[in-house]
């Protein structure tokens, strides 16, 4: 398995595609242009994960604003779930946002719920529920992992 930051459109669009075709974003009702056009956009990291050259997962980061170290996107592809990978990228992002911020925020709906447990014990909290913020009847729960206070890290 390997990680990379890309910027190739052509893998970027790939990614859309997969993220197009799997949960959460299927019943979220998410088109293939609406996952293409999310992995773009300025002060966005886009990871790819490899297995023997294929493209087996993502993760897209955004890395200012008031959230600033959201996963705004991690993804698995269905085949590859369930060993270890979604861990393994998820460890890296969260390495990747303390490097800049004490605080990693993400949210995940409320009917997935395989990724919630594993996001609960990597030792996210829940700080709030966003009801009808995607579709209407789901709710999305914002999860944050810390380290310390804004204030604290700044100083370092």
């Amino acid at each position: 398995m390997k990680i990379d930051l890309t910027t190739d459109e052509n893998i970027i669009d790939q990614c859309g595609l997969l993220m197009s075709e799997s949960e959460p974003w299927l019943t979220l009702k998410r088109d293939l242009k609406s996952c293409k056009d999310a992995m773009r956009g300025e002060n966005k990291e886009v990871y790819i994960v490899t297995e023997n050259l294929e493209l087996v997962g993502f993760a897209v980061l955004q890395m200012t604003g008031t959230f600033r170290g959201y996963i705004q996107s991690i993804i698995i592809k269905p085949s590859h779930r369930d060993r270890g990978i979604g861990s393994e990228l998820l460890a890296f992002c969260e390495e990747r946002i303390f490097q800049i911020s004490p605080n990693v925020f993400m949210c995940v709906s409320t009917f997935n719920t395989n990724a919630a447990r594993l996001y609960y014990k990597m030792g996210y909290e829940k700080v709030g529920e966003l009801k009808d913020f995607i579709v209407k009847g789901k709710s999305e729960i914002l999860l944050r992992k810390t380290i310390g206070a804004i204030s604290e890290f700044n100083q370092k």
